[in-house]
């Protein structure tokens, strides 16, 4: 590697943010390499080294190894998610077999795995909870990883890992392929009524990015696109829904069914071989779940209250429908749009005329940034001076109450054809003590760009999300940890969700709606009938929603609880796998389709969410108790935020999750409380 690779030394930007000025594609591939290189030597002296085992000559060097793979890491596979080229697609096909080759070695490697066990034999004289809690961690990885398997099942388990490696990024990129090329072209601006203007506006500016006259939809990553709560135009309607639940499904370039069906038999044998009856079965064993009853009894206790409470609305709005002069049953691609009519005569709740409230800019500052500076005293500064790895990718510094530097905040709103679908957020740096490091943290959506000089205007759904994943944010931000394996968001998958989900509620109190909500061009805030209407209808549509998180849920469970001797699935068969799954729980009501269908599901099939899709429910249940909580305590109380932060979100993986909870609510969690959200309480 050249010495002048960005990535041979720490970056001297302020946090560790990285030159991205300097990065070049070239640069990506020398990086890895000596970077894979470098930590299978530190990794390797520290295995052989003559020194007693302890922590400090076992843990703690383990942690501080790979320092240059991680810079060029977080760097790579950020922007492979959010600006990816042709350049990078290669460089990731090339390197992501490599990667699983390179963690396989170290996990697998025996020298160290015996200097591990024989560490956690001692685990209970070891009296710091953050070191014994990383000590059964690491030696519980290495077990899942397959250390303890003889010669011929770790080479099988690496031959299986590098394949899934490949299929994720196929995948990935095939889904993203597919999403952009059926987007829907409308050439006639009539066929486009009721879509608001901003969203109009949007649509054109996209079509003529592409070159296009006329209008452009681009799809989000969802079954449910926004476009279908506004448009007048049935037919226009039908066009997009049937779009975006084709993605994957043609039989095309990008059909993604040979590659799932593939993961999952792969991901079947790889849980044979560690002892497992199906990989659903080794992703909960390693979570707060434990077990796939607890994940199945939750699930399915839901499922028939739903489906009552969405039948409900369902009728309610296939009168609506036939009051319109059509005939025959309500589509998918009417429920959106009877929806809004039906909230907007119930609660006076216009949602195109509401966007003008939730301009970007105010909801970030006013809003999001005011909540964590009620909750936990930060404040937040645009620094200028650094550059993010997009022109419009911006760059907020931290500050706690007394002043002190935090971290970095990189804010990237914005969709573009070479971003993936979805929300989520990420880091370049994670917080850990033992480093020195602090946190450089980026939070993705997938806005519609509007016209230069036009304000961006946001949907209910679209502020929502934006609070849920600066949740994420805050809990990489705050934490105050001494390992990096344990730092921010590391914590078991079906809990990393909750203190996301705790921050939505904030979107929503008065007492911040009122502060943020604020009129793009007058300045004049939403009015208070306004206001109570988007506070009382937060509860409508519950039968719809649940109805498809479960179904969604469930797919994901089915897919990953067969074993390695079922009959194999092939990708003809993923369709009708798919409406078996549903009947066979109840859930096949042809006007609510699963949030995703399995050939863009990419949370399971493209992410590391496989057979964890239930965490969003699982979350819900700490965070509806914990919004309860909040509110006993007064709101936005400074008290209250430092209890949630002292005792949860700055601890990351460094305690029990549940137990920090309970210590956060001084008692067990209930279910009730989700119960009562979601409309599932029986009545009277």
């Amino acid at each position: 590697m050249e010495p002048s690779n960005p990535f041979a030394r720490a970056s001297d930007l302020a946090y560790g943010l990285p030159p991205f000025a300097s990065v070049r594609e070239e640069h990506y591939l020398p990086a890895f390499r000596v970077g894979m290189q470098q930590q299978l030597a530190e990794v390797e002296a520290l295995a052989q080294s003559p020194e007693p085992v302890s922590v400090a000559t076992v843990l703690d060097p383990l942690e501080r190894s790979g320092a240059l793979l991680s810079r060029v890491y977080r760097v790579f596979f950020n922007l492979i998610g959010s600006s990816v080229t042709d350049g990078l697609r290669e460089i990731e096909t090339e390197v992501n077999p490599l990667l699983a080759a390179h963690r396989d070695a170290i996990v697998m490697n025996p020298a160290l795995f015996a200097k591990v066990a024989e560490l956690y034999a001692q685990r209970e004289q070891i009296a710091d909870e953050e070191t014994r809690r990383l000590l059964v961690r690491q030696h519980d990885d290495m077990v899942r990883a397959g250390a303890g398997l003889d010669a011929a099942g770790q080479e099988r388990l690496r031959a299986i890992n590098q394949e899934l490696a490949r299929l994720a990024s196929t995948f990935r990129e095939d889904l993203r392929a597919d999403t952009n090329d059926l987007a829907v072209h409308v050439e006639d601006a009539s066929r486009l009524d009721g879509l608001p203007p901003d969203a109009l506006a949007a649509a054109h500016t996209a079509a003529q990015d592409r070159g296009l006259r006329g209008y452009l939809i681009t799809l989000l990553l969802p079954s449910g696109q926004p476009a279908l709560a506004s448009l007048t135009d049935r037919a226009v309607r039908e066009g997009l829904y049937r779009a975006s639940v084709s993605r994957g499904r043609r039989d095309n370039a990008y059909d993604t069914r040979p590659t799932l069906t593939r993961q999952v038999a792969l991901r079947a044998e790889r849980a044979a071989l560690l002892g497992f009856p199906s990989h659903a079965a080794y992703v909960a064993a390693d979570q707060t779940a434990g077990d796939v009853d607890s994940v199945t009894k939750l699930l399915t206790a839901l499922v028939g209250p739903a489906v009552q409470n969405a039948r409900v609305e369902q009728a309610e709005l296939t009168e609506r429908l036939h009051a319109d002069g059509f005939e025959g049953d309500l589509r998918p691609w009417d429920w959106a749009y009877y929806a809004e009519l039906v909230a907007r005569e119930r609660f006076s709740r216009d949602s195109a005329a509401l966007r003008p409230y939730f301009e970007l800019g105010s909801v970030l500052r006013n809003g999001i940034f005011a909540a964590a500076g009620g909750l936990y005293g930060l404040h937040f500064v645009r620094r200028d001076d650094l550059r993010g790895y997009a022109d419009d990718v911006d760059v907020y510094e931290a500050f706690t109450e007394a002043g002190a530097g935090l971290g970095l905040v990189l804010t990237d709103w914005y969709s573009r054809d070479a971003k993936r679908g979805g929300a989520w957020m990420s880091s370049f740096v994670s917080q850990a003590r033992l480093t020195g490091e602090r946190p450089v943290i980026v939070i993705n959506l997938n806005l519609s760009r509007p016209p230069a000089g036009s304000p961006t205007l946001l949907t209910l759904d679209e502020v929502g999300t934006a609070f849920h994943e600066f949740g994420h944010v805050l809990h990489g931000l705050l934490s105050d940890v001494r390992y990096p394996r344990l730092s921010g968001t590391r914590v078991p998958r079906d809990f990393v969700e909750f203190p996301s989900q705790v921050n939505e509620m904030w979107a929503w109190q008065p007492e911040l709606l009122r502060r943020y909500a604020l009129h793009h061009a007058t300045g004049e805030p939403l009015p208070s009938d306004a206001l109570d209407s988007v506070i009382s209808a937060q509860s409508y549509g519950q039968g719809f929603a649940t109805v498809e998180m479960l179904g969604a849920s469930l797919l994901d469970q089915a897919w990953h609880g067969r074993g390695a001797d079922d009959p194999a699935i092939t990708p003809e068969q993923v369709d009708a796998f798919e409406r078996q799954v549903l009947a066979s729980h109840g859930l096949d009501l042809d006007a609510v389709p699963p949030r995703y269908g399995s050939t863009y599901f990419e949370h399971i099939f493209g992410g590391d969410y496989s057979a964890g899709y239930y965490s969003y429910l699982w979350s819900e249940v700490l965070d509806a108790d914990t919004v309860e909580w909040f509110l006993a305590q007064g709101g936005l109380d400074r008290k209250a935020g430092a209890r949630f932060r002292d005792e949860l979100l700055s601890r990351g993986g460094s305690v029990d999750p549940m137990a920090a909870v309970e210590r956060v609510l001084g008692r067990a969690p209930r279910l009730e409380p989700l119960l009562e959200r979601r409309g599932l309480l029986p009545v009277d």
